[in-house]
């Protein structure tokens, strides 16, 4: 029985046949990353996005503007799942991963071209991976995370590059404040903070950037169940938190009932009613003044916490259930015949009803420990608030990572030229021998492109700068950087421009790795049917793919 040949598509150069899949990856690397090498930097450009659904975004977030983009190069893709990875790890350094990443890719051609084989790159690259984390570990001080204003320098120094660094102190305020109200000390080991869960951000249009806050507990868009006769404001109220619905359970599917005479229909009903009187007499007994549920709240059940004087609030969303319950010491029951007092949550100082715009808001703050928040933004639209969101998201990634790891490396390209000094010498010092070394240095050669793109997004001349910043680093000067207002050679520390280490080490990892990792890819498989063809059941052939046949401009689809 014959099996149906394997084709390989057409390429367009003529280049080995092993070698094919590397150059494709490399050339895919270098447009995704030429696609965000304009957004690094203070005097960064903006990219225009345009959705599905017509509506427009304008971002310099490297997430954001990666996360609209479609492509068709499955190197490509792998590129820009670097972004989110870096993004969920320590919230900052996403427009820097996929540069470097592209950039480590670009500086391993010649060495392709040489014959040189990938295993031996790559070898050289995680030699000089670790080489470099130690220099970035040698770069890096401690700070006093308890020094308020010196944290708002660090947030702002690393937000300077975002839309709302006209806003002073405002996003670096909201970002250290939500994170020190998540902050859930651990004896004996790093703080807990988990801002994805219990700090959640609340986008209300209207009023201005400035009454942005964070709040000591929970909001939410609800109402009362019944607005004109439960209560809209309490003060230091008792609050209980169901999962479970106060209505009678509905039948199942292919439920019957069958009923021989009139007065039994009556008393089907009068059970269903003494369950709830039951249920709402057993929750009346703890005496709560709130009642929130994540389920249904039947008309029933309603009158009678109305007539006990308890307000009610229904299907509200789990993951603003379990807030509640941190910030109000309470605890979420599963059945209201097994709720017992110390359930009940007395944390909160206020609940509190109120109308913004159109809707009606629930607060519940002024929480003693709260451990769980909401940070409000207002603003003159949607869009501003979206670009607001996606800068606060950053800078509380940022004070996140020095709480957990209160160490700083200068900023500004500083310790990427350093590092690329430091490699240099390594490699001349003896330490890499034979093929491996020149791979070494084009590690650190690589890592120039940080300080040579912010040089040039700020129109600075690139070659005098860069040659007057090796010159510095030549002399020991570790700390000195590329300004990105004026793209003069400055000292970081004294200009206060820093970057938190956990960023900063993420971001060589990622990149590296990734770089390895679409290096030891020497084909492309696809597994697609091809329309209409022969050969086989399915009626198609596998495809090899040299990664060849997709030139730059059409490589990516945006």
């Amino acid at each position: 029985m014959m099996q149906a040949p394997v084709t390989v598509l057409q390429t367009n150069t003529r280049r080995d046949t092993g070698k094919k899949a590397q150059y494709g990856n490399i050339l895919a690397a270098k447009a995704v990353a030429d696609i965000v090498r304009t957004t690094l930097g203070p005097r960064a450009m903006l990219k225009m996005l345009l959705d599905a659904n017509g509506g427009i975004v304008l971002t310099n977030d490297g997430n954001a503007i990666l996360r609209e983009i479609d492509v068709s190069h499955p190197a490509a893709k792998s590129i820009i799942e670097l972004s989110r990875t870096q993004d969920e790890a320590v919230g900052d350094g996403t427009t820097s991963v996929i540069i470097l990443a592209g950039e480590m890719l670009a500086a391993a051609e010649p060495f392709l071209e040489r014959n040189l084989h990938p295993t031996v790159i790559i070898r050289a690259y995680m030699r000089a991976l670790e080489d470099a984390l130690r220099l970035v570990d040698a770069a890096a001080f401690p700070i006093d995370v308890q020094d308020r204003d010196q944290m708002l320098k660090i947030v702002n120094s690393c937000i300077g590059t975002k839309f709302t660094q006209r806003l002073g102190n405002l996003v670096a305020d909201l970002a250290l404040d939500a994170v020190q109200l998540v902050k859930v000390d651990v004896p004996g080991g790093t703080p807990e903070i988990d801002l994805k869960k219990w700090a959640k951000v609340e986008k209300i249009p209207g009023a201005s950037l400035e009454d942005s806050r964070v709040l000591r507990g929970v909001m939410f868009e609800k109402d009362v169940v019944v607005p004109g006769r439960m209560r809209r404001k309490i003060a230091n109220p008792r609050i209980l938190l169901l999962d479970c619905p106060l209505e009678y359970k509905k039948g199942e599917n292919q439920t019957n009932v069958e009923l021989a005479k009139e007065e039994d229909w009556a008393a089907l009903l009068k059970l269903e009613e003494d369950w709830v009187a039951r249920t709402c007499a057993q929750i009346a007994a703890l005496k709560p003044d709130l009642v929130i549920t994540e389920k249904g709240l039947s008309d029933l059940a309603a009158h009678y916490l109305t007539k006990a004087g308890i307000s009610a609030i229904r299907r509200l969303r789990k993951t603003d259930n379990n807030r509640i319950a941190r910030a109000a010491g309470a605890t979420i029951v599963s059945r209201p015949d097994e709720a017992t007092e110390r359930d009940i949550g007395t944390g909160a100082g206020l609940f509190e009803v109120r109308k913004i715009g159109d809707e009606f808001w629930t607060f519940i703050v002024d929480c003693e420990d709260p451990k769980a928040c909401s940070i409000v933004l207002r603003g003159a639209s949607k869009d501003v608030l979206n670009e607001v969101e996606r800068n606060l998201h950053d800078a509380m990634g940022v004070a996140r990572n020095v709480v957990l790891d209160p160490r700083l490396v200068p900023g500004g390209g500083a310790v990427e030229m350093a590092v690329s000094h430091g490699l240099a010498e390594l490699s001349t010092a003896g330490g890499v021998l034979g093929n491996e070394q020149a791979a070494y240095r084009a590690v650190g050669a690589a890592l120039e492109v940080i300080p040579r793109t912010l040089a040039s997004n700020c129109g600075a001349n690139v070659i005098r700068t860069i040659s007057k910043l090796r010159a510095a680093h030549a002399e020991k000067s570790s700390s000195f950087g590329i300004n990105g207002n004026t793209g003069k050679v400055e000292d970081m520390r004294e200009l206060g421009v820093w970057e938190p280490y956990e960023v900063k080490a993420q971001t060589l990892k990622t990149a590296v790795e990734a770089a390895t990792l679409l290096l030891r890819i020497d084909d492309i498989v696809s597994g697609l049917k091809k329309r209409g063809g022969g050969g086989g059941k399915g009626g198609g052939v596998p495809q090899v793919d040299s990664g060849e046949n997709v030139d730059s401009e059409h490589m990516l689809q945006e």
